[in-house]
Formats: C-alpha cells, sequence, structure tokens
C-alpha cells in the first residue's frame, strides 16, 4: 500500500516525543512491504538538531509552513492512503479541513498522538475543524488511551478505533556500556511541559531534596532555568542516540508521564520501551493500565509519591536492579515490540479497506459510506 503521512517530524526529536513512535511504526510498515511518505513541516529548529538515524524506510520530505501545504495535499493525492496525525504543530487546522475533502477517493485516517489532549479540545470547542472529519475518516488510531479515549471517539462519531501502542524497536534501543559521564543514581529524561512540569517537581526534584546523598540527572528540553536540588544535574536535550547511553549509565531510571496521559491510562509513553530495551531498571509513575503492559515488583517499580522515589534509589542494590531491568527487557522483547505494532496497524489498514470494498460491493457510494449515512 502507498501510505502519504503528514506528521511533526520523524528526522528529529528536538521538541518532539513523537520521533521514537513514528519511527517504530513506520519502520516496521514499510518491512511489511508498504511504501511510506513522510512528510513534515519545517518548523521549531528541527532542521537544525536533525537526528543522525538511517531514514531510508520512508521517502522523507520536509515542506515550508503555510505555502508548502498545497503541494503536499496534491501529492497525497496519489496515495493509497493517507494519514494525518495530531500536535503537527504548523497548519494543523488547515490540514484537518484539507484532508477530509480526500475521503471520497482515498483510505484517510486520522492518527493521534496526544488522544487526552486531542479529546478536550473537540469537547471544549464545537468548532474544532477535526469534528467535521471525525465521522468521515476509514478510522481513528491513536497511541494510547485505552477505554477513556475509545469512549470518547465513538461518542464523536469515529467509525473504527484502534490503538496502536508505543514499542520497543530492538535496533534502536538496547544495552550499551555505561559511560561514567553520565553515572547517577537516577536519570529522567523529558521536555518541559506545562502539563508535565508539577509532576516532575512532585516526583523528580522533590525525590532529590530527600536523598540529598544520591546523584540525580535531568534531561530535556526547557529546564536550562528551572531552581534545581545541588544533586541535580542538568544535561540538556538528549538526542535518540544518547538514549541508551543515558538509561545504561544511570543506576535507575525515572518516567513521568504527563498529566493528561496519566489521568486517562493505557498510554505507556516511548520512554519506557527505551528503558526496558536498555535493560534499565525503572521506576514508573502510575497511571490506569499500567500492569497490563508489565508486571509491577518484577518487571518494574511503580512510585507514587517522592518519598517512594527516594526510598527505591536506597534500597535496591546493584543486583536487584539488574535482575528487574533483564526482566523488563525480556517482557518488552515478547510483548512489546514494534514489530508487533506495525502488525497490528498493517491489519487495521487492510480491515479498513475490507470495508470499504463490502460497502461498494453493495452498491453504497463512498461518499455515502464515509458520511455515516450507511449506518
Amino acid at each position: 500500500m502507498k501510505i502519504f503521512v503528514f506528521g511533526s517530524s520523524i528526522t528529529s526529536s528536538y521538541w518532539n516525543g513523537a520521533a521514537t513512535y513514528y519511527r517504530g511504526c513506520y519502520k516496521y510498515l514499510a518491512r511489511l512491504g508498504h511504501t511510506i511518505t513522510f512528510a513534515e513541516p519545517n518548523a521549531f529548529g528541527r532542521q537544525d538538531h536533525r537526528d543522525s538515524d538511517d531514514f531510508s524506510y520512508v521517502d522523507s520530505i520536509v515542506y515550508e509552513p503555510g505555502r508548502g501545504v498545497e503541494a503536499m495535499l496534491r501529492r497525497a493525492e496519489r496515495a493509497d492512503a493517507v494519514i494525518l496525525h495530531s500536535g503537527i504543530g504548523a497548519d494543523d487546522d488547515l490540514l484537518q479541513r484539507k484532508i477530509v475533502e480526500l475521503c471520497p477517493y482515498l483510505l484517510v485516517f486520522f492518527w493521534d498522538v496526544d488522544a487526552p489532549a486531542t479529546i478536550a479540545q473537540l469537547q471544549s470547542n464545537p468548532r474544532h475543524p477535526l469534528l467535521a472529519g471525525i465521522r468521515k475518516f476509514d478510522a481513528i488510531f491513536t497511541y494510547g488511551g485505552g477505554p477513556v479515549i475509545r469512549e470518547a471517539y465513538e461518542s464523536l462519531g469515529a467509525r473504527a478505533y484502534y490503538s496502536i501502542y508505543n514499542g520497543l524497536d530492538v535496533e534502536t534501543h538496547y544495552p550499551v556500556p555505561a559511560s561514567a559521564a553520565l553515572a547517577c543514581d537516577l536519570a529522567f529524561v523529558g521536555n518541559r511541559l506545562p502539563d508535565r512540569e508539577q509532576r516532575v517537581e512532585e516526583l523528580f526534584l522533590e525525590a532529590a531534596k530527600l536523598a540529598p546523598g544520591k546523584s540525580f540527572i535531568l534531561g530535556g528540553e526547557g529546564w536550562g532555568d528551572k531552581a534545581l536540588p545541588r544533586n541535580v544535574r542538568y544535561i540538556g536535550h538528549v538526542p535518540t542516540g544518547l538514549h541508551n547511553r543515558v538509561n545504561c549509565s544511570a543506576g535507575m531510571v525515572l518516567n513521568i508521564n504527563r498529566s493528561s496521559m496519566a489521568s486517562s491510562g493505557y498510554s505507556p509513553p516511548t520512554r519506557i520501551f527505551e528503558a526496558a530495551g536498555a535493560g534499565a531498571c525503572l521506576l514508573c509513575d502510575e497511571w490506569p493500565g499500567i500492569d497490563d503492559f508489565f508486571e509491577p515488583g518484577k518487571e518494574l517499580i511503580v512510585v507514587r509519591t517522592a518519598q517512594d522515589v527516594a526510598d527505591a534509589v536506597s534500597r535496591y542494590d546493584a543486583a536487584a536492579r539488574r535482575r528487574m531491568g533483564n526482566a523488563f527487557c525480556a517482557r518488552a522483547l515478547r510483548d512489546h515490540t514494534y514489530a508487533r505494532r506495525a502488525q497490528e496497524a498493517h491489519n487495521a489498514l487492510f480491515e479498513c479497506m475490507a470495508r470499504r470494498d463490502a460497502a461498494h460491493a453493495t452498491g453504497i457510494s463512498s461518499s455515502s459510506v464515509m458520511s455515516g449515512e450507511a449506518a
């Protein structure tokens, strides 16, 4: 299948937490025989911080925001399927309006990589441009969200819904030798965002204050002017090529979901699977559905308070951390690889194609099917 994708960026992880997810999904979809074009806007300085990874599994196009959109839409018309991701960050409203015009002719999907935020916007704005498309898209895909997000999209008229969760790319995230320069008792990597900052203060920075004899590393964009405890070292933006090194150099790694993701649950972020691939010992904040992915106490450690974090950093010795990290990695390799996620997306694409073919076979016009008139 020829697939044309609009997304924030597959080439740069700079201010772009979805990069790892895009790479995992589309690399393995390409290996299933799909031809993928990934179009991303030249925005937010991402091309100045382009990662050095191999992106040859997609035809990568960087276009100029505004004037470049129409040219991309014309190219998309030649595909078999078009995927519009959420949170592109440039011309989102325009793309959401224009993509709907392709629905009578092509398979068209909205793939949400921040579903809790999108649903909140849709529920608060009855004129949101995406609302007109939800009933017309062949399906809604989401990065996560579980029952809460599924019910929300179905209540808005989604014709089909599929959760394609984050996963582990075994070729990208794996154990590497530790670096003395990155050695610490606990590392947290995440960009400074409004609905994450308070949780970082409560779980990470407060834990550092409670464990003054331990060393902590903070990575990610935006924290440069943040007041930090003396035992917290800020290392700035961590490109994807350094994630393994950080995960393998820290005694433990902390995951903190953004508030919206934690509330809806069933949204394990890329950081969890990156740490799993490296065999790191993970401390993870609590959210609904976590035990559907990993077993707390055996494969990772769930923390609810700063005191939990401080206690864990002190309680587990190197042997215990190694056992936990090995179990964490083994579970990810068994159940949560991007090869599996891509197969799920592949099956969903062809299920939607079969649904269209069946509608045509019974004489129902494509435009009627996509407007919901056939139901």
